[in-house]
Formats: structure tokens, sequence, C-alpha cells
């Protein structure tokens, strides 16, 4: 029995394979992009909103460190203290859940560019990750927050288009 290059070409095996990875390709065209999405909002979340525990954690120094460490523009040390607190518990929790998607990620945006230019100190390395982030706030801030969000759920709900 002689085996053609048809016969190969045409093989169930042949046609099982580009089967199975058709449907993993399509998977991921699918997926990808709002499972990355979810994941910039849930990391870029976590680095707010952590932040702001630890300033919950002792008020005290966090109240200290506003008025002797951050120079934040245009406002007394407590109330960049209150606001700064605030943003960074409320905000990056609206961000992972993609509610508000864009808002919040402009006003973490905007947040992370005052808490760059606030502190002198500031390292290179701490540099390149405040930079990171807005990086990554750009994308939810342009891109929205993708379909893994409440605000997608209500677009869908109300056929509202995007």
């Amino acid at each position: 029995m002689e085996i053609t290059a048809n016969a190969i070409r045409q093989s169930p095996i042949k046609d099982g394979i580009a089967g199975v990875a058709s449907r993993a390709l399509a998977a991921l065209d699918h997926y990808a992009v709002p499972l990355l999405d979810l994941a910039i909002r849930l990391y870029v979340g976590s680095v707010f909103f952590l932040s702001g525990l630890t300033k919950i954690q002792s008020w005290d120094t966090t109240l200290a460190l506003f008025e002797n460490e951050y120079s934040v523009p245009l406002l007394p040390p407590q109330v960049a203290a209150y606001l700064g607190t605030f943003t960074e518990l409320f905000m990056p929790v609206l961000l992972v859940l993609g509610l508000g998607g864009r808002l919040s990620a402009l006003v973490l945006f905007v947040f992370n560019i005052v808490a760059a230019i606030s502190y002198p100190d500031l390292s290179p390395a701490g540099l390149v990750q405040h930079q990171m982030w807005g990086a990554l706030l750009l994308v939810t801030l342009l891109h929205g927050p993708g379909k893994l969000s409440i605000d997608h759920a209500i677009r869908r709900r109300f056929g509202l288009s995007h």
C-alpha cells in the first residue's frame, strides 16, 4: 500500500490535530484579551490598594510622612493624606471590578503622577515602577476595562454600544 502526500493531508489524525489547534487558537483569540484586561486591573489595583492599607495601619505615621516627606502640590498635608488614602482604597476596588473602569483608571493615573512628583527621594527603580503602573493604567483608560467587567455587563444588559 502506497501512502501519497494527498492521503497524508486528508488523514483523520492530521484533521484531529488541526481541529484541536484551531479550537485552541480560537479560544485564545476569544479569551486572551479579556483575561489580559482583567490581569492588568488586578495587578495595578492591588498595588494601589495595598499602599492604602499601609497608610491606614499607622495613621500617625501617614500624617507625618505627608507633613515631612511628601510635597503634594496645592494641598495641605492633612487633606492630602486623607484624599490620597481614600483614593488608594476606593479607586482600586472600582478598577478591579471594572465599574467606572475608565474613570477609575484616569483618577489613579493622575494620582500616580502626583505621587511620583511629590516624593523627592524617589529612586530610579521607583520611578520605573510608577512609569509601568502609568502605562498599564493607560491601557485601561484608552481600551476600557474589557469584557470581564461590570461596565461591559451593564452595556450588554441595556444594549449600549461600546
